[in-house]
C-alpha cells in the first residue's frame, strides 16, 4: 500500500548562552562562511549529532520529504558570548517563518534546538520560537524538538509543540540517539500512530554544570532510572534537563519531562518518581565533583609528575570567555614544565600576529589573555619563540613556547577540547607533554578519562566566584531568586 507522502520541514536555532558576559552574540557572530544554511548544507551539517540522527531515521521513509529552511547555525563564539540581541534574534527567526511559509505546507516540523538559548527580551526563546512556528503551520502540524539536557526549560515549550527528546548524557554522546528518535517518533504521530501525552515538573535544584558529569553517580543513577523507565514501558520517554545557571532567566534549574502514547495517568506516574529521586538525593547530586583552587591544583599536578601519573589533565571549568590567564599566570609563578596551555583565547593578539605574516621561529613578546571582564584576570607577559602557526576551523592559532617545555596556543574564541585527537590535528606531539591544561567543564571527559588517556585529572577554577563558579551565589542574578533553590534556600518540594 502507498502512503501519503509526508513532508516535514527541519530548522536549527541553538546557543548557550552565558548572560553574565559582557559580548553580546551578534547578527554578525551567526553569520560566517556556511551559516546560515538551508535546503541540504542544513540538513548535513552535524551528521554525528541531533542533525545526522533526525535526517538519518526519517530518510528510511520513502514517503518522508525534509525540508531544510534557512536557519543559523552556532555562533562563531560558541559558548563564549553573552545575550543574543533582539536584531539578531528576530532576523533569523524572521527569515525562518518566511522559509516556512514559502515552502508550505508541511506536516510536522524539527526544530534542531539548545534550550539556554538567552535573547534580549525574551523570557522563553525556545517556547516562542515553537509559538511562531505553530502559527505558521497550524494546529493540524507536529512539531518536535531536540535540546541539550542543559536547557533551562519549563512547561512553556510543550504548551506550542507536541514532543521534545533531550540527551541523557555529559559528555553528550547520545545527541544522535535523540535526534533518531525525534524522527520516528514524529513520523508516528504524523501518521496517528502515537498520541503525545506530557508531563513537566520542575524540580527546585540548581547545580553548576561542572557537577553534573553522568559518568559518575549520582548523576549517572539519575541518568539509569530515566533509562530504565524506557525499558519498562513501551513508548515511554523521559527528559531530564540539568539545567544551565549561568544563564539568568525565569526557567534555570531542573526539569523533568516525561511522555507516553496517550496515558497521561503513567506519564504523570513517571514524573512522580523521577522528581521524588532526584529530590531525595538533592546532596549527593551537589557534592558529586572535587574542584580544586587553581594554585593548588597545579601543586597537585607538579606532585602528579614528580610520582610520574602522568599525563596529567588540568581543566578549567569556570573559563566562559576563553580569556582567562588563572592557569598560565599559575604554572609560571610554580614553575611548572612540559606544559601544553590549550588555549587562552585572545583575538587582538591573533590579530596583530596575522598582520605581521607570523610564521615559525619568530620571537614573541606580548600580553596574553585577560581584558574580558573580571574573571579573565589580568593580561600575562609571555615571552619565547612562535612554534607553530595554523589555520583551521576558519581562524587562525598561534603556538608559543615559552619557560622550560612549556607551550601555549592561542585562539580567536573559546576553545573547548575535548578529544587529544583535537591537538594532534593541530600539529602537537601530545606525548612530550606531562600536564594538558584546557577550558573545559566535562566534556574533555570524552577523550581525556573516558580512553584512560589522562593518568591524572584535576578540575580547578579561581579563588574569586567568577562567572563559571560552583559558588552560583557570587553570580549577579536579576532574574532568578536563589533561595527559592537548593541549597541555597529551604524549597518546599513536591
Amino acid at each position: 500500500m502507498t502512503r501519503k507522502p509526508v513532508r516535514i520541514a527541519v530548522l536549527h536555532f541553538a546557543h548557550e548562552t552565558v548572560t553574565f558576559l559582557k559580548n553580546d552574540t551578534t547578527l554578525e557572530d551567526f553569520t560566517y562562511p556556511g551559516s546560515p544554511a538551508k535546503g541540504e548544507a542544513l540538513l548535513a551539517h552535524d551528521p554525528k549529532s541531533y542533525m545526522g540522527g533526525f535526517v538519518k531515521v526519517a530518510r528510511e521513509y520513502d514517503e518522508v520529504e525534509l525540508v531544510g529552511i534557512e536557519s543559523p547555525l552556532w555562533p562563531r563564539t560558541g559558548t563564549g558570548s553573552g545575550w543574543i540581541t533582539a536584531e539578531a534574534y528576530e532576523t533569523f527567526l524572521g527569515r525562518m517563518v518566511a522559509g516556512l511559509k514559502a515552502e508550505g505546507p508541511f506536516d510536522g516540523v524539527y526544530l534542531s534546538l539548545h534550550g539556554a538559548m538567552g535573547v534580549r527580551g525574551v523570557a522563553r526563546p525556545e517556547a516562542d520560537i515553537a509559538r511562531r512556528v505553530r502559527e505558521v503551520v497550524g494546529l493540524g502540524a507536529f512539531i518536535v524538538g531536540t535540546f541539550d539536557p542543559h536547557g533551562n526549560e519549563d512547561a512553556a515549550f510543550l504548551e506550542q509543540a507536541d514532543m521534545a527528546f533531550t540527551v541523557k548524557y555529559f559528555p553528550h554522546y547520545d545527541a544522535h540517539l535523540q535526534g533518531q528518535r525525534a524522527a520516528r517518533m514524529l513520523v508516528r504521530a504524523i501518521r496517528g500512530d502515537y498520541r503525545p501525552s506530557t508531563v513537566t515538573v520542575k524540580v527546585p535544584i540548581i547545580s553548576p554544570t561542572v557537577l553534573q558529569w553522568t559518568g559518575a553517580s549520582p548523576w549517572m543513577d539519575l541518568v539509569q532510572r530515566a533509562l530504565v523507565w524506557e525499558a519498562r514501558e513501551p513508548d515511554v520517554y523521559v527528559n531530564v534537563f540539568f539545567g544551565f545557571p549561568f544563564a539568568d532567566v525565569p526557567d534555570v534549574g531542573m526539569t523533568i519531562q516525561t511522555m507516553t502514547n496517550g496515558n497521561p495517568a503513567l506519564a504523570r506516574k513517571v514524573a512522580d518518581d523521577m522528581t521524588d529521586w532526584a529530590w531525595r538525593r538533592r546532596e549527593a547530586l551537589l557534592n558529586s565533583t572535587k574542584v580544586y583552587k587553581i594554585a593548588e591544583g597545579v601543586k597537585l599536578a607538579k606532585e602528579a609528575v614528580a610520582r610520574d601519573a602522568v599525563p596529567v589533565v588540568l581543566a578549567d571549568h569556570s573559563d566562559r570567555s576563553g580569556y582567562a590567564t588563572w592557569i598560565l599566570k599559575e604554572v609560571i609563578a610554580q614553575d611548572l614544565s612540559d606544559v601544553l596551555i590549550a588555549t587562552v583565547a585572545d583575538a587582538g593578539v591573533i590579530d596583530t600576529l596575522a598582520a605581521q605574516g607570523v610564521k615559525v621561529d619568530d620571537a614573541f613578546d606580548h600580553e596574553v589573555g585577560g581584558r574580558a571582564d573580571e574573571s579573565a584576570g589580568e593580561p600575562v607577559r609571555v615571552t619565547g619563540t612562535i612554534v607553530g602557526v595554523t589555520e583551521a576551523h576558519g581562524m587562525l592559532w598561534v603556538s608559543v613556547g615559552f619557560g622550560r617545555g612549556n607551550v601555549l596556543l592561542i585562539s580567536r574564541y573559546l576553545t573547548q577540547v575535548m578529544e587529544p585527537s583535537e591537538l594532534n590535528g593541530l600539529g602537537f606531539e601530545l606525548a612530550r607533554f606531562k600536564v594538558i591544561a584546557i577550558k573545559s567543564r566535562v566534556h574533555f571527559r570524552r577523550g581525556f578519562d573516558d580512553s584512560g588517556f589522562a593518568k591524572t585529572i584535576l578540575l580547578v577554577e579561581p579563588e574569586q566566584p567568577f562567572l563559571g563558579t560552583v559558588r552560583l551565589d557570587g553570580l549577579p542574578y536579576t532574574n532568578v531568586d536563589l533561595t527559592q533553590f537548593y541549597p541555597y534556600g529551604s524549597p518546599r518540594f513536591p
